[in-house]
């Protein structure tokens, strides 16, 4: 079952979109504005929004913009011909597809259809991405187990230790120094950091490199700091 919520401040056109959807199966949400749209997303687990432009209160426009900024459920525009510029803002500000009025039912349906199949591919795609697996070479944290392994041998960490190599790994070849990552790790000023951080540095070097004198993965950029990266 989708949840998917119709706005626009047009009755006629929510009943309308209601009857063409109304085969499928979907649990159909209704908004007036844009402002109401945003309290159904809030409260409800919303998997698509058909969004008119022009509303009042908030438009459809604002009321995307706003949807992007902590959500990427599909969202599809209600447009008039005339509304052409509006079109391409709503689509540049991170709308997915637009349908131009009046609607012909058959193309309703299957650019909602569409637009279900790609968001559930991409919720299906990022769950096997485990976003809380990090990985470089033969290198592997797990977040949420709180564990490392090499080459699939789990390697005992301290926990200052496992927090530095998961900033760096979180980040792979972007360069940190002392200072950063005691501030970001041990979350106190770095007064200190560049003689504390080397030692878990080296630590670490120890623990996952094959040759710590000449690490692969876990590398000094000298008069700059630290980063994780796999290359040779």
């Amino acid at each position: 079952m989708y949840n998917i919520l119709i706005c626009d401040d047009e009755q006629d056109i929510v009943n309308a979109l209601k009857i063409y959807l109304s085969g499928g199966d979907y649990c159909l949400f209704e908004a007036s504005n844009g402002r109401e749209a945003l309290e159904v997303v809030e409260k409800n687990d919303i998997h698509l929004i058909l969004m008119d432009i022009m509303m009042p209160q908030l438009d459809g426009i604002a009321a995307t913009a706003k949807l992007r900024e902590k959500s990427n459920v599909p969202i599809i525009l209600l447009t008039a011909k005339s509304e052409s510029s509006d079109k391409v803002l709503g689509l540049n500000i991170g709308a997915d597809d637009y349908i131009t009025k009046p609607f012909d039912p058959v193309e309703v349906l299957a650019r909602v259809r569409s637009q279900l199949r790609r968001y559930t591919q991409l919720g299906a795609k990022k769950e096997e991405e485990k976003p809380n697996v990090y990985t470089v070479g033969p290198i592997v944290l797990d977040e949420e187990k709180k564990s490392v392994t090499v080459d699939g041998d789990e390697v005992a960490l301290t926990p200052i230790e496992f927090n530095i190599l998961r900033l760096l790994m979180k980040n792979p070849g972007r360069i940190y120094s002392s200072a950063q990552i005691y501030e970001l790790v041990w979350k106190e000023d770095s007064l200190g950091a560049e003689t504390s951080v080397s030692v878990h540095i080296r630590h670490l070097r120890q623990k996952l490199e094959i040759n710590p004198s000449e690490p692969r993965y876990l590398k000094v950029v000298w008069g700059l700091g630290y980063k994780m990266e796999d290359k040779k």
